[in-house]
């Protein structure tokens, strides 16, 4: 009775090995080994850098003269303590706007999106727009929260609910500019 389970674990033995030793494909990728010979003039791109708070401010402070950057959020200082965290932003800076008078700002503590604005950064299209609906639902029934929320891709622009919609348009051409 033993020998035919002897049989069958040689059969298996000599299988495995023979597909162990098959030249057709590479077993790490599961392609032909000589797709890499068919790709090797292919020109590849270099990975999109991937943009950071600092470069959107950038290019915002291009265009919108009255804009100047107050700081730029860590993890140690992040008031929403959201930064890096999953499905939130990456990176952060806050920006003043000199049109604001601050004697006017009811929370005029450094970083305060009140006193400009503030550029937040995410992993994805989705995640920048689901914060700016978050915000926009929170703040919805209290005038003294509300802000500009402008989103362009991965990036929020949140602009400070005390300058008019006319000088809140320059963050909205602003945030065109970064799609």
């Amino acid at each position: 009775m033993r020998a035919p389970v002897l049989s069958a674990a040689a059969l298996v033995i000599a299988f495995a090995a023979m597909t162990a030793c098959s030249s057709g494909s590479d077993q790490k990728n599961n392609q032909p080994k000589d797709a890499t010979a068919a790709t090797a003039g292919a020109v590849t791109e270099p990975a999109a850098k991937e943009l950071s708070a600092d470069d959107a401010f950038k290019v915002l402070s291009g265009k919108v003269a009255s804009a100047k950057l107050s700081g730029v959020v860590t993890e140690d200082d992040d008031p929403n303590h959201l930064l890096g965290r999953p499905n939130q932003y990456t990176s952060k800076v806050t920006f003043t706007d000199s049109r604001i008078k601050v004697d006017d700002v009811a929370d005029a503590e450094p970083g305060s999106v009140g006193l400009g604005g503030a550029i937040e950064v995410f992993a994805t299209a989705a995640d920048s727009q689901a914060r700016a609906d978050y915000i926009q639902n929170v703040t919805k029934g209290m005038p003294m929260l509300a802000e500009y929320d402008f989103v362009s891709g991965t990036v929020l622009i949140r602009v400070s609910h005390y300058l008019t919609p006319t000088q809140a348009a320059d963050y909205k051409a602003a945030a065109a500019a970064l799609g």
